[in-house]
């Protein structure tokens, strides 16, 4: 089973990877976070409006993994260059197509998007290990699936995080960061 990468372009993408994130936050979040605020979140942070905005006004690149062929979306993927390196905003596999290498290609294509994005820009990063670049971003402390998977993946938990992010709601964090070499 192969699967490619497409940034989202079109006002369907856009709708499509939306519908896409309600799945899969209903499906992964609700046991995790509880269904209230796995709603609130979905409304606030993965509507399709929030997205065009994180597009059009925030730096954010927005991907989906698809099935080559099929043309079923499996993932979906958010990254935003910033004075770090790049944010994984979002990194999203559906239930039925997890454990089957997405999430390690989305990684992959985050660090090779990275390492572009930093050469195009010469961004020196000024928060980092020995002034290297990283990837980060930020995990729910309860998803311990997640956890242990982006460690394998090199990550290393810096701290823990506590947001508020309104409504009475609070996302419990750890953000995570990968340190690479641009130039590699």
């Amino acid at each position: 089973m192969t699967f490619k990468i497409k940034k989202l372009e079109t006002d369907k993408e856009i709708k499509a990877v939306a519908a896409l994130a309600e799945e899969i936050w209903t499906e992964h979040y609700t046991p995790l976070i509880g269904a209230a605020q796995t709603e609130y979140m979905i409304r606030v942070f993965q509507s399709p409006e929030r997205i065009k905005n994180d597009i059009k006004e925030k730096n954010y690149n927005y991907f989906a993994a698809f099935l080559e062929g099929g043309g079923e979306q499996a993932a979906y993927l958010a990254l935003c260059p910033d004075e770090r390196g790049v944010f994984i905003s979002k990194i999203y596999v559906k239930k039925e197509y997890r454990r089957r290498g997405i999430a390690k290609m989305l990684v992959a294509f985050s660090l090779d998007f990275s390492k572009k994005e930093i050469r195009a820009s010469n961004l020196k990063s000024a928060a980092s290990k020995k002034d290297r670049p990283c990837l980060w971003l930020t995990v729910n402390k309860g998803n311990s699936g997640s956890i242990e998977f982006y460690k394998k993946e090199g990550f290393e938990i810096e701290k823990e995080a506590v947001t508020d992010i309104g409504q009475h709601f609070f996302m419990d964090d750890y953000i995570m960061a990968l340190y690479f070499d641009a130039g590699e």
